[in-house]
C-alpha cells in the first residue's frame, strides 16, 4: 500500500449484486463467463486492460466531466483512424498502439511482486523489454490529437530511464526461470561473478584434454570423461576393458556395461569447479536480492505507468468496438432522463442474425413505462438494453443506438426473474418482495428501476393489488425512472390516474403458422398475452393446448358476465363505500332503539343478562 485515498460512493452509479447478476455485466445468470457485457467488449490487448475494463463496467461514473474525458478520448481515437483519407501513418498509429500493448506483461502485478520480493527473473526481463517500448507508445499517443485524457496518459507513461538502465545492465537477455538455476545476472554486471563463471565454464576444455591424454596412456579407445549432478566428474570405461585401468583409478560406480572411476587429479579439479559454481550461484543470488532492493523505490512510478497503459488499452478497445458496430457518442445531461433512438442490446445484437432496434423515452414527466406484451416478445430484452446503454454511457463508452441522451443516475435497481433461497428460509415470492422492498426504500428521482412481473408469485388478486400499489408508490413517492413490465392488463388503466405513467407494448401477430413476435415497441397497451400460443411453441402436447383454449374461453365468458376487480374504478369504490356507510347507520339506529327500550331499574339480573345477549346478537 503506497497511499490511502478516499473513495466516495457518491462518485459512482451504484450497482448492487442483484443488478449486476440480472444485467449479466460480468457473469451470466447461469454463472457462465460469456456472453456478458464484459466478454462482448473485452478485446483488450493486455491483462491490465481487461481488469481496468471490468472495474469501469462495475463502477459507472456520476460525474459528467470525468465521463466526457473518456468519451472525448474515444472520439479522438476514432477521429485519428478516419482522419484524412489516405493518411496511412495516422491510421497505423492506433494499430501500432494495439501491437505494442499486446506484448506487454502485467506490470501492475510485477510491481507488487517487486514490493513483496517475490518477483521472478523472467518477469524482470519482460518489464525491461516493456520499458524499452514506452517511448514509442508515447510518440504514438501524441499523434492522437484533441483529447485531454490521451495527453494525460502520455505524460504519466514517462518513467525514469534509470529503471530501464538498471534492468538492462543487470538481467540477462534470456534469464533462467528461477534464480537458483543461475544465468540470471547479465555478464559484465559484476567482475567477481564473471571470474567465477569463467572458471566454471572452462571445465569443458580441461575435460577434453584429460580424455585424450588418458586414452593414449591406457590404450582404452572407448574411455570417456563425463559429468552428472549425482556423481560429479568421472571416467567411464567399458567393463570388458576394466582390467586395463591404471592402479590409481578409484572405482566410483559399477553399472551393467560400464565402470566409472575417479582419479586424484580429476577429484581435485572437481572440487575446484564445483566450488566455483556454488560460489557463483550464491553471489548471483546476492546480486539479485540487491537488485530487487534497488527497484523498491521505483514501484510507485511503475504502478502509475501500469494504470495509464491499462486505461489506454481500454480506450482503444472501446473505440475499435464502436467503429466495428456503428455505435454513437451519447449526450450527457445533468437531469434524470433517458432518451434513446433505435437502441440495441449490445450483447444480443451480436448473437442473432437481425436485431430489431427500439427507442425509449423516460424523464420526470414520463417517469414510468408500463410495458405489456406476450411472453418471448422482448420485454426483458428491451428493459435490459436500456440499462446497459445507460451503463455504457456512464463509463464513457459509445452506445449501440442511432442517438442517445443519458441523464444523471445515482443507482440502478432490478427486480427480474424468479429465484428462491431455501437454505435461508425464503420462498420465491419472499425473495421478490425483499428486492421490491429495497427498491421502494432506496430509489430516488435519479434512480433507474427495472421491474419485471411483480406480484406473480401469489394469487391473481393479491399480485394485482400489490403490483398496482408498488407502481403507484414509485410514481408518487420515489419518482424514479421506471420500466415496469407486467401481464396484469388492469394496470394499463393507471395512466388515467397518473399522467407520469405511459403504456407501451411489444407487438406480436397471429399468423396461419402460429404467433409471430415482432419485437417492436409501440405506444399503448397490449391486448393479449398469447400465453397459450407461446406454450404451444414450447412443445406442450396438443391435448393440453386444446384443453387450455377451452378453459380460456370459459373464463373469458364468465368475465364478461361478472364484474371483475377494478383497482382503478373510483366510481365503483365510491358506491361500495356509500353502501357500507348506510349499513353502519342502520345498525347504529337499531342498537340505539333497543337500548332506549330498556329500563335498567326494572330489570332483574337474569333479564339484564338476556338483554345483553340480545344486543350482542343484534350487532353480529
Amino acid at each position: 500500500i503506497h497511499k490511502l485515498t478516499t473513495d466516495e460512493s457518491s462518485e459512482y452509479v451504484v450497482l448492487d449484486s442483484v443488478t449486476r447478476k440480472n444485467l449479466e455485466l460480468t457473469q451470466t445468470i447461469e454463472g457462465s463467463k460469456s456472453p456478458t457485457l464484459f466478454s462482448t467488449l473485452n478485446n483488450c490487448a493486455s491483462t491490465m486492460g481487461s481488469r481496468c475494463l471490468r472495474r469501469w463496467i462495475n463502477n459507472p461514473l456520476q460525474n459528467n466531466h470525468k465521463v466526457m474525458l473518456r468519451q472525448r478520448a474515444i472520439s479522438a481515437i476514432l477521429q485519428s483512424i478516419h482522419d484524412e483519407i489516405g493518411n496511412f501513418d495516422t491510421h497505423m498509429s492506433v494499430e501500432a498502439i494495439r501491437g505494442y500493448l499486446s506484448g506487454i506483461p502485467d506490470i501492475e502485478r510485477i510491481s507488487t511482486r517487486i514490493t513483496l520480493k517475490s518477483v521472478r527473473p523472467r518477469e524482470l526481463a519482460s518489464l525491461r523489454d516493456t520499458l524499452a517500448r514506452i517511448p514509442e507508445i508515447i510518440k504514438l499517443c501524441q499523434a492522437i490529437k484533441g483529447s485531454e485524457k490521451i495527453s494525460e496518459i502520455s505524460s504519466l507513461l514517462r518513467v525514469d530511464t534509470q529503471i530501464y538502465d538498471t534492468l538492462k545492465s543487470a538481467i540477462a537477455d534470456e534469464p533462467s526461470v528461477l534464480i537458483r538455476d543461475g544465468n540470471v545476472i547479465a555478464d559484465g554486471y559484476n567482475h567477481g561473478l564473471d571470474e567465477l563463471r569463467s572458471m566454471a565454464n572452462d571445465s569443458g576444455r580441461y575435460l577434453s584434454e584429460l580424455e585424450v591424454r588418458e586414452k593414449e596412456r591406457t590404450s582404452i579407445t572407448n574411455l570417456r570423461v563425463e559429468y552428472n549432478r549425482v556423481h560429479g566428474f568421472f571416467i567411464e570405461v567399458p567393463r570388458s576393458q576394466a582390467d586395463k585401468v591404471p592402479i590409481e583409478y578409484q572405482r566410483r560406480q559399477t553399472l551393467k556395461n560400464v565402470e566409472r572411476f575417479i582419479t586424484p587429479e580429476l577429484k581435485e579439479w572437481e572440487d575446484k569447479i564445483l566450488s566455483a559454481k556454488e560460489r557463483s550461484l550464491a553471489l548471483e543470488k546476492q546480486l539479485y536480492d540487491q537488485l530487487i532492493d534497488r527497484l523498491q523505490e521505483f514501484t510507485q512510478p511503475l504502478y502509475t505507468c501500469a494504470n495509464s497503459l491499462a486505461e489506454l488499452d481500454v480506450l482503444v478497445c472501446l473505440a475499435e468496438h464502436a467503429r466495428q458496430h456503428s455505435w454513437v457518442a451519447p449526450q450527457l445531461e445533468d437531469k434524470p432522463c433517458i432518451y434513446i433512438e433505435k437502441g440495441r442490446h449490445p450483447v444480443v445484437e451480436l448473437t442473432i442474425e437481425q436485431f430489431t432496434p427500439n427507442s425509449c423515452n423516460i424523464d420526470q414527466n414520463r417517469s414510468l413505462l408500463l410495458i405489456t406484451g406476450p411472453n418471448m416478445g422482448g420485454k426483458s430484452t428491451y428493459m435490459r438494453q436500456t440499462a446497459l446503454i445507460a451503463i455504457l454511457a456512464r463509463i464513457g463508452s459509445f452506445v449501440p443506438a442511432d442517438n442517445a441522451v443519458i441523464g444523471s443516475l445515482d443507482r440502478i435497481f432490478t427486480r427480474i426473474g424468479a429465484a428462491d433461497d431455501l437454505a435461508g428460509g425464503r420462498s420465491t415470492f419472499m425473495m421478490e418482495m425483499n428486492e421490491t422492498s429495497v427498491i421502494l426504500s432506496a430509489s430516488t428521482p435519479n434512480s433507474l428501476v427495472l421491474m419485471d412481473e411483480v406480484g406473480r408469485g401469489t394469487s391473481t388478486y393479491d399480485g394485482l393489488a400489490l403490483a398496482w400499489s408498488i407502481a403507484h408508490r414509485i410514481v408518487t413517492h420515489n419518482k424514479a425512472l421506471t420500466m415496469f413490465a407486467t401481464h396484469y392488463f388492469e394496470l394499463t388503466q393507471l395512466p388515467n390516474q397518473l399522467p407520469q405513467v405511459a403504456n407501451v407494448h411489444l407487438a406480436a401477430a397471429e399468423t396461419s403458422t402460429g404467433i409471430a413476435f415482432l419485437h417492436e415497441v409501440k405506444e399503448g397497451p397490449a391486448s393479449r398475452s398469447y400465453g397459450i400460443q407461446v406454450a404451444q411453441r414450447a412443445g406442450l402436447p396438443n391435448a393440453v393446448i386444446r384443453n387450455a383454449s377451452k378453459q380460456l374461453l370459459r373464463l373469458e365468458s364468465q368475465t364478461s358476465n361478472n364484474s371483475q376487480l377494478d383497482l382503478f374504478n373510483e366510481a365503483l369504490i365510491s358506491v361500495e363505500n356509500n353502501i357500507e356507510q348506510e349499513e353502519q347507520a342502520g345498525l347504529l339506529k337499531n342498537i340505539t332503539e333497543a337500548i332506549e327500550a330498556l329500563d335498567p331499574d326494572d330489570l332483574s339480573p337474569r333479564e339484564a343478562l338476556d338483554a345483553l345477549y340480545e344486543l350482542r346478537k343484534l350487532i353480529s
